[in-house]
């Protein structure tokens, strides 16, 4: 077995970071939670998976679980405690029981309480606070930082958070196997699926190398299906894989109501409502995309109307999903939308 220095520094050579979005070294994020005295501690596996069209962590657990249990076990020794979370969204459960039922009674039988705890489906489920808050029965929303999850936890209890992903990716360092890769997930294409691929890999090489480069012009949204940026797929080139690493593709001659309406419809939907910028900015964004569709027209002064609340929300809101709606609305706007106006 590994020592503790051992481990963190096969983690620290990895370069592990977090999977979930935020890409923070995973071996800083261990010695913080080390160094921090409290009586008890929490590990928490994240697999809540609620956005569009990431399918990554699924496929983890439905092929490797096992090493995703043996890094939660890694971290519940190094942090000297013997209870865990594994937050799992709950539409998987039924898929994934025959994988995780008997991983939790074994490691039960070794002395490791690891909570298996079913969520409601959603995006917001997967923010770090609204997770916690979650597992305490109180409404899923997210809290504000600080404190960190590091520091106020659990009912008060210090937890480690990670990502699945990021778990397995903790086991093949440890074994000395991990390879710099991550998994993609590649949609609306004719070879999709989840893919193991060099983590450095621009998004044009991760799509030729799975056999997924389209033959006519194309654009597409990587890192999350909902808060991803979008690319022209003459900008593939020296876009590196980012976020939570999926790669959905759209025909250039989707329309852009279609695919408004797609992202809006789904902040809408998912916001928790508890700060009023999220609440009522993506209230007034869905007002104003409903309207265009009705017209079935989209000009100049609906995008600024558009942007210039997205813009807001960015700067106002509590959590990501309120600050994140700019992200695919501006890049679309800029790569896609104006590139085909000014042809």
């Amino acid at each position: 077995m590994l020592s503790e220095s051992n481990l963190l520094d096969q983690i620290a050579k990895a370069k592990l970071v977090g999977r979930g979005g935020a890409a923070f070294p995973v071996a800083d994020k261990w010695r913080r939670m080390k160094d921090h005295q409290a009586e008890k501690k929490y590990v928490l596996c994240n697999a809540s998976e609620g956005e569009p069209d990431v399918k990554k962590d699924w496929h983890i657990l439905a092929n490797f679980p096992k090493k995703v249990f043996q890094a939660m076990v890694l971290a519940m020794d190094f942090l000297e405690t013997k209870d865990g979370f594994f937050y799992l969204n709950a539409d998987y459960y039924q898929q994934l029981k025959a994988q995780l039922d008997p991983l939790l009674k074994e490691y039960l039988a070794e002395g490791y309480s690891i909570n298996l705890f079913l969520g409601k489906p959603s995006y917001i489920g997967g923010e770090t606070g609204a997770l916690l808050n979650s597992i305490e029965g109180k409404k899923i929303q997210p809290r504000v930082k600080p404190p960190s999850p590091s520091i106020i936890g659990i009912n008060g209890v210090p937890v480690l958070v990670h990502n699945v992903e990021t778990f397995y990716d903790i086991a093949l360092a440890a074994e000395g196997g991990y390879q710099n890769q991550r998994f993609v997930t590649i949609n609306h294409a004719q070879n999709e699926g989840v893919f193991a691929l060099d983590r450095d890999l621009t998004v044009e090489e991760a799509l030729k190398a799975t056999n997924n480069y389209p033959d006519g012009e194309f654009f597409v949204q990587e890192g999350g299906g909902a808060s991803g940026p979008v690319l022209h797929q003459e900008q593939l080139n020296q876009a590196q894989l980012t976020g939570c690493a999926s790669i959905t593709i759209y025909p250039v001659d989707t329309s852009v109501l279609e695919i408004l309406s797609m992202w809006v419809n789904f902040y809408a939907k998912e916001s928790c409502g508890k700060c009023s910028p999220c609440r009522e900015g993506t209230k007034q964004i869905k007002s104003l995309v409903d309207q265009a569709l009705i017209d079935n027209k989209v000009d100049e002064e609906l995008w600024q109307k558009i942007l210039t609340i997205a813009n807001t929300m960015e700067k106002a809101s509590l959590c990501g999903l309120g600050q994140s709606l700019i992200i695919p609305l501006k890049t679309y706007y800029q790569n896609v939308y104006l590139k085909q106006k000014h042809n």
